[in-house]
């Protein structure tokens, strides 16, 4: 198989890291070769932060390129416009509809950009946007928005649910397994 490669792109402490191990965990529990990179960016004062998932049956590598993504997950929409140049040419994006204004935009120095889905599609990328925090709140907490994020990748996996489920059981702290689950479906049933 050749090598697949995932980014999941977001803003500072919205769980873009256990986004990136539950995949992980998922994708070696299914026998691929894994390489997982962290970047943090200026995780901790909201800025951008993305994470490089790799895995096929031999990955050298943990780094994607520009025009090298199958995947691009966005906790945040404006982050999923951001990472566009890294998305191949057939590839599918799942964002978050969520706006989170970066400083630019907080100090009045800049405008959020408008209809940032229809420009995606536009520019011919393939776009799944759906509200995420709607679903992450419906499921009992706003912090689930990775796991709805994670449900919804599920989606374009040919992976059975149950490898996806005990992924979670392994990453996931016991006391929000079952939130997570819920979230899980809500994502990927979207």
């Amino acid at each position: 198989m050749e090598t697949k490669n995932v980014m999941i792109v977001g803003v500072g402490g919205q769980g873009s890291l256990l986004a990136s191990k539950l995949l992980g965990r998922l994708l070696l529990d299914e026998g691929y070769d894994v390489k997982v990179s962290e970047v943090h960016g200026m995780s901790q004062r909201g800025g951008s932060v993305v994470t490089y998932v790799r895995y096929g049956d031999k990955v050298y590598s943990p780094v994607i390129d520009k025009g090298e993504a199958d995947y691009i997950v966005s906790f945040e929409i404006l982050e999923a416009a951001r990472w566009l140049p890294y998305l191949k040419k057939d590839g599918q994006i799942v964002t978050n509809i969520q706006e989170i204004d970066p400083m630019p935009v907080i100090t009045g120095a800049a405008e959020y950009p408008a209809d940032l889905v229809e420009k995606m599609k536009a520019s011919g990328a393939k776009v799944d946007a759906l509200d995420c925090l709607k679903l992450a709140e419906e499921a009992g907490s706003a912090k689930a928005v990775n796991i709805v994020l994670m449900g919804r990748l599920s989606h374009y996996f040919d992976m059975p649910d149950e490898a996806w489920q005990k992924a979670m059981e392994r990453i996931v702290p016991a006391k929000f397994l079952e939130l997570n689950k819920v979230a899980f479906e809500l994502g990927k049933n979207a």
